[in-house]
């Protein structure tokens, strides 16, 4: 059921002024990844629904080792940052409505805002928090203790996924503070091709091309397309990274002219390149979830992934594409995944269907315009929770 927006007195919405703080990357890093990507997205989101969002903080808290020395020069550089930013809202005869903390998890907490939720009682929000049980037993103790700090003095912890909400309902002991908010982007519908009918079917892939689960898909790929090459295909690559002579060369098996190679491009020319193609392709090992995944779908691409990570929160395994679980044997997940990528290829019907749905899916579920009004009833839930806190 959709949970009305609180009003004033007179029946307006209640536009609220946000604290917005991004612990792991800033929204406006020059480095383009998914997690910016959904920062800008959720600022968006929130800009549309009325509200005043001003990013607080540069200060990246990221580590990619749990050392002590960097958490503890962390930490002083978080105090007279909370010091900072309290003394200029004072100055400025002026305080948020709110603090959103988004994606602290154990490699970047947010170091800042509970120690400003406790000096001020301003209600605190976490999106995409994360908690995994074992960091608590391990080197990252010290570090995932910030993060446990923020989600106990959360008024409202907002997951993006499944697996998340679950973890987080886990440490939590309950669902009390936890609510649901689908992955969603800004969509772009209506520009898709027909399907192929005279001419080879177009793959296209998207990713960054670095070491790690990134190279470890392109080579998963690569294999899979590899004993496909007697099909008529083509596949598009965009993406560029420091691994790109890896890529290549695990492409390197696959014939000459079956492969163009875009490099890094522009969203806009990226969408393009999605509208002409056929079926999105990308095994994604440790997603987060993939914000890509529901590009290629609103572009009407069936997509053909892993089902690991929380993949299955941005694609419907059946209707929009084919999810493959992840078995034992490493080979029997590739002849599965090249199974499913050969069977859409074959089959321009079971594209087609796909295609109508993904793009539906989208349309109908996860665009910003939908998540906004989520998020907004969400907000002004925790606002309006306070205020009767506050006079009662």
């Amino acid at each position: 059921m959709t949970q009305p927006t609180p009003t004033t007195d007179t029946g307006a919405e209640i536009a609220l002024d946000i604290a917005f703080y991004c612990p792991l990357k800033h929204p406006d890093d020059p480095v383009p990844s998914g997690d910016r990507t959904m920062a800008r997205l959720l600022i968006e989101a929130l800009r549309r629904s009325g509200h005043h969002v001003e990013i607080v903080s540069r200060l990246r808290s990221f580590s990619p080792n749990p050392d002590p020395d960097r958490l503890s020069a962390l930490e002083e550089i978080a105090a007279r940052e909370a010091s900072t930013i309290l003394h200029d809202w004072h100055a400025q005869d002026r305080m948020p409505d709110l603090w959103i903390s988004y994606h602290p998890y154990y490699k970047s907490p947010d170091l800042i805002g509970p120690a400003i939720i406790s000096k001020t009682g301003l209600p605190y929000v976490t999106i995409e928090a994360s908690h995994a049980g074992k960091r608590s037993r391990d080197g990252w103790r010290a570090w995932q203790s910030h993060v446990e700090r923020a989600l106990d003095c959360a008024a409202l912890n907002i997951a993006i996924t499944p697996r998340d909400r679950a973890g987080l309902e886990a440490y939590l002991g309950s669902d009390d503070k936890l609510a649901l908010l689908p992955p969603f982007i800004d969509a772009v519908t209506d520009r898709r091709a027909s399907s192929s009918h005279d001419h080879p079917v177009r793959l296209v892939t998207v990713g960054m091309m670095r070491a790690g689960d990134k190279l470890k898909s392109y080579r998963f790929l690569a294999a899979a397309l590899s004993e496909l090459t007697a099909l008529a295909w083509h596949l598009d690559i965009i993406g560029d990274g420091p691994a790109r002579a890896e890529v290549e060369a695990a492409l390197a098996s696959i014939p000459a002219g079956r492969v163009t190679w875009h490099g890094a491009l522009p969203r806009d020319q990226v969408l393009e390149c999605l509208a002409s193609a056929d079926l999105y392709l990308w095994p994604g090992f440790n997603e987060a979830y993939g914000l890509a995944y529901l590009e290629a779908q609103a572009a009407g691409l069936p997509v053909v992934a892993l089902d690991v990570g929380g993949i299955g929160s941005v694609v419907e395994n059946g209707r929009t594409g084919l999810l493959i679980a992840e078995v034992g044997i490493a080979e029997e997940t590739l002849r599965r995944y090249r199974s499913a990528i050969m069977s859409l290829i074959n089959d321009q019907d079971k594209r087609l269907t796909f295609s109508r749905a993904a793009s539906e899916f989208v349309r109908s579920e996860r665009t910003v315009e939908i998540a906004a009004l989520r998020l907004d009833a969400l907000l002004g839930l925790v606002v309006f929770a306070r205020h009767v806190g506050v006079h009662a």
